[in-house]
């Protein structure tokens, strides 16, 4: 035992063989941690619902062995005489750029995933655009700390630089406030799914119509007149809107009318009533209502509602209900009064 410390001991006064054995170490370690991450940590990856385990661990598996080295190389640096200031940049700018391409090379498949797998199942080009245009931003991130982290191990001041750097981006984020803040309103809408292509919709500020298409930077919608209105996402993102094919299909059609005083009313919705259960595309359940609301200044005004199966459906299932009430009052013999003036004239002696 102390012919084999004795060994050891003049092995660790050696400054090169002290070098060597470290790497030597270094380098098992580096290939005991690829065969565990390969043999043992993909096997149970792949046995997972997520793809995103697999995906970190082959791009792991494949710079583990260089990053665990330039590890070593710089353990090895510190316990030797071999202080070169040189030495010891040029095995940290090794390791910060293994280690910069290892998470560029993940960043890259996971785009690439998400885009194949989520985004593909959405009608909507907003995702397609987005996750590519993310991708390069988050890379450009990567990359612009890298060199920050080279400059600094080679001890390069480079606040000057970030000040400069500062400044632009400032007046940078000045000029495309607008086009981000709809960048970011395109994300909201897809990710909250306020709507989605085919939806029809209808806009706080008054336009109505069919979702053709939610881009990066504005929204599609197709109006009933065939005109195709560009709204940009960072309104929509603020706005009120009304959906009308959630939580279903279905929608409940009102029409208003009016009789003239001193009719039945009872009468009148029972007429109404029976005209609305007669209709083919009115759903019995919910069922038809004839409601009495007001009474106005020329007329009684009763409220027509039933519910339409399919919401493209309710604008003419509008007109025909409006017909049919109207022949079925006036057949019944029930006026349907007009707005009218009695003037009362004195004879003067």
């Amino acid at each position: 035992m102390e012919v084999i410390r004795d060994i050891f001991d003049i092995l660790w006064g050696n400054l090169y063989l002290r070098f060597l054995f470290i790497l030597v170490l270094t380098v098992m370690a580096a290939w005991i941690a690829k065969i565990i991450l390969k043999q043992f940590l993909k096997p149970l990856a792949q046995k997972t619902s997520t793809k995103i385990d697999d995906l970190i661990i082959r791009n792991l598996s494949s710079m583990i062995f260089y990053i665990i080295l330039a590890i070593g190389l710089k353990v090895s640096l510190s316990y030797v005489s071999l202080k070169s200031f040189y030495y010891s940049c040029i095995v940290e700018t090794f390791l910060i750029i293994t280690v910069t391409i290892l998470i560029l090379k993940v960043v890259n498949d996971l785009a690439h995933h998400w885009k194949k797998d989520w985004a593909a199942k959405t009608a909507s080009t907003a995702d397609d655009r987005l996750i590519p245009l993310l991708e390069k931003i988050i890379k450009v991130v990567v990359i612009a700390l890298a060199v920050i982290f080279i400059f600094d191990s080679w001890n390069i001041d480079i606040s000057p630089l970030l000040a400069t750097a500062g400044i632009a981006g400032i007046a940078v984020s000045f000029a495309v406030k607008d086009s981000l803040a709809n960048i970011l309103g395109g994300l909201q809408l897809v990710l909250d799914k306020t709507f989605k292509v085919g939806d029809k919709v209808k806009i706080e500020s008054g336009e109505l119509g069919v979702v053709l298409d939610i881009g990066l930077r504005s929204t599609k919608l197709k109006t009933y007149d065939n005109e195709v209105i560009y709204i940009p996402n960072g309104y929509l993102a603020n706005a009120k809107i009304r959906n009308y094919t959630v939580p279903d299909l279905k929608l409940r059609v009102n029409v208003e009318f009016g009789v003239a005083y001193g009719s039945d009313t009872d009468k009148v919705r029972s007429i109404v009533l029976k005209t609305l259960k007669d209709m083919d595309n009115v759903l019995e359940k919910p069922e038809p209502v004839v409601q009495f609301i007001n009474m106005s200044d020329f007329s009684l005004d009763f409220i027509a509602r039933a519910w339409v199966r399919d919401y493209q459906d309710a604008y003419s299932m509008k007109l025909q209900m409006t017909d049919e009430i109207y022949k079925a009052l006036n057949k019944e013999g029930i006026n349907i009064p007009f707005p009218t003036h009695t003037v009362y004239t004195k004879k003067m002696d």
